[in-house]
Formats: C-alpha cells, sequence, structure tokens
C-alpha cells in the first residue's frame, strides 16, 4: 500500500545534530496515536542543502517546507497538517531575501539558480533504500555500459563531457581514467577520495550521507572503463553517518548483484570495501592517501610515477574524489553533451560549494559553472546578515585565496578563480565582512597548514611554521617591514620547493591577503593596530551609551573586569579585560564593540 502523503525529515549530520533522529521518533509516535501510520510515510532523508533552517521537514505531495523544528513541533504538525489538512503557518520557512514565508519548497530563490546535478538525489530519497535510488534510474547507466559499450567506449563518454576532477586540482576526469586504462597490468584500483579536510567543507560528506550508490555506481563504472575488479573508499572517521550509510549501501548493492560477481550476467566484478583515515589533511593528497591504505603513515610521494602507473601496491590506481564520482552515471543517462552544454567551454557542468562564514543562508550549494561569485553571495546567500559591508571571500580552504568585491562579478570556473590568485579547491567558500581581519585570517589558514603538515619535506616543515611565526608577531604588534618582505619571499620559496600540493598552496592566503589587503598589514605593523579590531593584542572592548545596564556582560565575564549597577552603564577595567569578546556576543543591544588600539613596540 502506497502512502498518501511523505514526510522527509533532513538526515544530514548538521540536522542530526539538531535531534532530527529523534524528531523522527516522535512523528512515529504521534502518527500511531492519530491512527495515521499507514497513510503517511516517514523518511530521513539526506541534506536539503538550507542547512541555516535546520532542521528541515518537506511533506509531499503539497511540498511544503518548515524549518527549525523541534520535537515539540512534531504533534502540531501531524494534528494540523497530516490529520486536519491545515498548514502550520508560524513553521514556514521564511525567504531571506524577502523576508517572506514560503510554503512550497520550489518557491524558496535560495534553489532559483542552482541546478542540482551532484546533489540531485540528496535530500530527494532515502538513501537507506535502493530501491529508491534504482526508481530514480539508479544502476541504469552501468547496467547499459557493461552490456553495450566496450571499456574504450565508455572512457570516450568521460573525455567527452568534459568533467574535471572536483577534488581541487581539475585535471580532465576521461584523461585521468585513460591514463589508467593504458597499462598493462594482472591488477588494477578505483579508489574514491572522501577524505575531505577543508575547514568549512562538507560537500562530499553531504553526498555520501543524501546518496551514496550514485558514488558506488560510478565506482564500477570506472572499474569497468580502466579494468580494475577492486575499489577503496577512502573516508575520514569523523563522518560516522557517511561511514554507516556507505557500509549499508555496499550490503544493498551486493544483495541486489549490483556489486560482486558478473555483474549484469557479464564477465565483469566489482568489489567496494571502506578504508577509514584518521583525520590527516595530507591524505587527501592521493599519494598519501595511497600510503594509508596501505597501512604506511600518511605522507606524499614523489610524481611521478603517477598512480595511474603505480599507485595502490604498485599497481595502476585511479583516484577521484566524491564530487566527480557522483557526476558519472547522469553523464551516461543525459548524455556527454547534455553534460557539456551545462557550464562554459573549458569547465563543463556544475559544482557543489559549501557556504559558511557571514552569510546569511549557510549551507550546501550547486550551480552551474560560470556562475558569479557575486550571484552566490547575495541571490543564493541572501548576503551579508546584521548589514555589514562584504569584505572578501576565501575558496579552496587552507590552498586557496582571498577574493574581493571588486571580484565579485567573476565566472566561476577553475581557470578564472586561479587567475585571481585562488582557486576552486574542493569547495569550501568562507564569507567575510568588516569585523575580519585579514592578517588574522592568513594566521588561521596557515595555522591549521602547519599542524597538518606531514613534516616530509623541509620547506613546508620549516618554512610554514616560520611564516606563522611572522605571523603571530604581526597580530601581536611586535612586526616589522621587514617581517612582510620575509613573509613573501618565504611564501615563493614554499611555492616551489615543496613536494606536494599541501606544501605548494599553503602559502595562497598569505600571499592573497598581502595583494588585496596589504594596507591592513602595514596598519598592523607602521601603526600597531588592527583596524578590524580583532587581534587581542591590539583591540580592546568599551560600552557605548546604549548599555541598558542588564549586567549579562558582567555576568560573562572570566575575569570580573566589567562593573555597574542594574538599568546604568556599566564600563570595562581594560587591566583585567583579557579581551576574550565574551561580554560582546552576550549583550543584547550591541553596546559593546571592539576598538583598535595602538601599541608602542616592545624595547
Amino acid at each position: 500500500m502506497l502512502e498518501r502523503i511523505q514526510v522527509l525529515i533532513c538526515g544530514g549530520t548538521g540536522c542530526m545534530s539538531s535531534n532530527s533522529k529523534e524528531i523522527k521518533k516522535v512523528f512515529e509516535e504521534e502518527l500511531a496515536a492519530c491512527g495515521l501510520e499507514k497513510e503517511v510515510g516517514l523518511v530521513l532523508t539526506g541534506c536539503f542543502g538550507l542547512c541555516e533552517k535546520g532542521p528541515v521537514i518537506v511533506v509531499y505531495p503539497d511540498e511544503t517546507f518548515y524549518s527549525h523544528v523541534t520535537v515539540d513541533d512534531v504533534k502540531e504538525i501531524v494534528s494540523e497538517h497530516l490529520y486536519k489538512g491545515r498548514v502550520v503557518e508560524r513553521l514556514l520557512v521564511k525567504d531571506p531575501v524577502d523576508k517572506k514565508k514560503i510554503q512550497n519548497i520550489s518557491q524558496l530563490k535560495f534553489f532559483a539558480k542552482q541546478k542540482r546535478i551532484a546533489l540531485r538525489n540528496c535530500g530527494n530519497i532515502n538513501p537507506l533504500d535502493i530501491t529508491e535510488y534504482i526508481a530514480k534510474d539508479g544502476y541504469l547507466a552501468l547496467g547499459k555500459i557493461l552490456t553495450e559499450m566496450t571499456p574504450q567506449e565508455t572512457i570516450d563518454v568521460v573525455i567527452k563531457s568534459g568533467l574535471r576532477g572536483r577534488g581541487g586540482g581539475g585535471f580532465p576526469t576521461g584523461k585521468k581514467w585513460q591514463f589508467a586504462a593504458n597499462q598493462v597490468s594482472n591488477q588494477k584500483y578505483v579508489i574514491c577520495n572522501a577524505d575531505e579536510g577543508d575547514p568549512g567543507a562538507f560537500m562530499d560528506r553531504a553526498i555520501l550521507e543524501g546518496d551514496p550508490h550514485s558514488v558506488l555506481e560510478a565506482m564500477a563504472i570506472c572499474g569497468y572503463a580502466i579494468g580494475a575488479n577492486q575499489g577503496y573508499i577512502y573516508v575520514r572517521a569523523e563522518y560516522p553517518v557517511a561511514v554507516e550509510r556507505l557500509q549499508h549501501a555496499i550490503n544493498q548493492a551486493k544483495q541486489y548483484r549490483l556489486l560482486g560477481e558478473r555483474l549484469f550476467n557479464t564477465d565483469f566484478s566489482f568489489s567496494i570495501d571502506i578504508r577509514l583515515g584518521a583525520g590527516a589533511f595530507v591524505c587527501g593528497e592521493e599519494t598519501a592517501l595511497i600510503a594509508s591504505i596501505e597501512g604506511y603513515r600518511g605522507m606524499p610521494r614523489l610524481k611521478p610515477p603517477f598512480p595511474a602507473v603505480k599507485g595502490l601496491w604498485g599497481k595502476p590506481t585511479n583516484v577521484n574524489n566524491v564530487e566527480t564520482f557522483a557526476n558519472i552515471p547522469i553523464i551516461f543517462q543525459k548524455g556527454a553533451d547534455w553534460f557539456k552544454s551545462i557550464g562554459t567551454e573549458k569547465s563543463s557542468g556544475t559544482k557543489v560549494f559549501a557556504l559558511g562564514g557571514k552569510i546569511v543562508n549557510t549551507g550546501l550549494v550547486e550551480v552551474p559553472m560560470g556562475t558569479t561569485l557575486r550571484e552566490i553571495v547575495y541571490d543564493i546567500g541572501g548576503g551579508i546578515p546584521n548589514k555589514r559591508k562584504f569584505k572578501a571571500i576565501q575558496t579552496g580552504g587552507p590552498s586557496g585565496g582571498c577574493i574581493t568585491e571588486k571580484d565579485l562579478d567573476t565566472p566561476i570556473d577553475f581557470e578564472n578563480l586561479t587567475a585571481l590568485g585562488s582557486m576552486m579547491g574542493s569547495g569550501g567558500m568562507i564569507i567575510m565582512d568588516e569585523d575580519n581581519c585579514m592578517v588574522d585570517v592568513a594566521r588561521f589558514y596557515l595555522d591549521f597548514t602547519v599542524d597538518e603538515s606531514c613534516g616530509k619535506c623541509t620547506p613546508c616543515r620549516e618554512g610554514t611554521k616560520q611564516m606563522l611565526d611572522i605571523l603571530n608577531r604581526i597580530c601581536e604588534g611586535f612586526g616589522t617591514m621587514k617581517d612582510i618582505e620575509e613573509l613573501e619571499t618565504l611564501a615563493h620559496m614554499i611555492q616551489n620547493t615543496s613536494l606536494c600540493g599541501l606544501g605548494q598552496t599553503a602559502p595562497n592566503p598569505v600571499l592573497s591577503t598581502l595583494k588585496h589587503f596589504r594596507s591592513e598589514y602595514l596598519a598592523h605593523v607602521l601603526d600597531r593596530t588592527c583596524p578590524a579590531g580583532v587581534c587581542r593584542e591590539l583591540t580592546h572592548f568599551v560600552i557605548d551609551e546604549s548599555c541598558i545596564g542588564c549586567t549579562k556582560c558582567a555576568r560573562s565575564c572570566p575575569t570580573n573586569a566589567i562593573s555597574g549597577w542594574p538599568k546604568h552603564i556599566h564600563t570595562i577595567d581594560l587591566d583585567l579585560c583579557i579581551r576574550c569578546g565574551a561580554c560582546k556576543k552576550a549583550c543584547p543591544v550591541s553596546a559593546i564593540s571592539s576598538k583598535p588600539i595602538h601599541k608602542e613596540v616592545r624595547a
């Protein structure tokens, strides 16, 4: 019996952390109490993308979109909407652009300029039910390829599509497959790189949680194309939901004989196993990842030979990331020409980005290549909150760079972002406003890189540490003009001499901020002040006359630096203040602000 209503509950990690699993359980209880358990289907699905509104629920067939749902809201949704047919107005999502309540998910401007290809099934199907993936034409491409196409014809379609690697490098996927296929060997391997380590990036995790079978199908297609019978998914152990759903999908695919021996009654066999990573950022580099699977410490190897020639256990190996694989099945379903018609001439298809930072709509977006940064920030992202001014976008994570307002109309593709001193990366996109100190931003990313360097090569191990020491001096008010010169010298040296991509791209945040925000470096060095009021040693907090005397700031201060009577303006003892910012966060009327102070150079 088919249910007349389907309730899709976001089961992505973000919403799961906000009790979406408990929400589903309460739904089951309330539906049973109303006698609706046979009429209403409940599905814990993948990420819808609009993470800022989570936990989210979509009710079909009317496509009603509820946001910020709590366990306490479930009874009302069941009794009013599912039983009486009356929409619960107060829970309807509010469009962040025009502030109006929206009932239908398709009316949300957040989705208007998006085109979901890699994310096509996320939020639409039950990731734990293989039949729902099959109903969406899942494994159709694999069956067609195995029964109607040769391995070379398969590779030719991928080459024609123009698909490029979505892990950051942008290397043509078909050409990569061709290199592996050309090797003569008694054993070859396919690896899915799911070691997503960029701060603020969660694109691959969302695909694995919401549509794991798309990756499994693509890996099998790749295996057939290059002559491999074994695949490995290398996923970080910090993704327990993704790991659980992946393993469940693998087990189901085996039961349906879509993985294992003699697929579709052909001579082709393919198996997939999961390998857990310990969270080392450097293992996103393919040779370090391979070393980790082999049981060694995750450290990069010299190239050439490339993995396509000598990879896992010395055998030809093809490595692609999750998003790259997620595009493969639909390319064969709709054709290479269809995929190539999307995007730009040199960058076909779409790209998934994780929007974070100072942006109204944090979450996942998927847009055609060629979409401008301005469209992503304002038309999809909803702009900067709290009426603050846009300052910069950091793309590509620790390997990328900062892009300023003057370049917001740049169409996004691999070449354009590189020309701006940044890179596509895996898809992290952090938005910054006028309250961000760009010197501190560069320090944050370099601090991450120093921690994640494997230490194998001297330029990365020692050079990045020296750069971080210089940035710390500048942020503390003790930098000199010579420090800025040394920063640039070290940056170029590390770029040119590091062994792998981690070290080669580590200076990008520093170089891009020096290029676009050099005045902030000069203010730190020459004026001993932080214009944004961020760097602790160059900042102090003040309370203005809008203080209502609620005492929340005093109660939040860890050093008792704030004094004042209730309903009277409070004051801060700067000698006791440690500039932690707790008071500013606690103030309900924004009466506390950070101000730059001038600091004399230590003798």
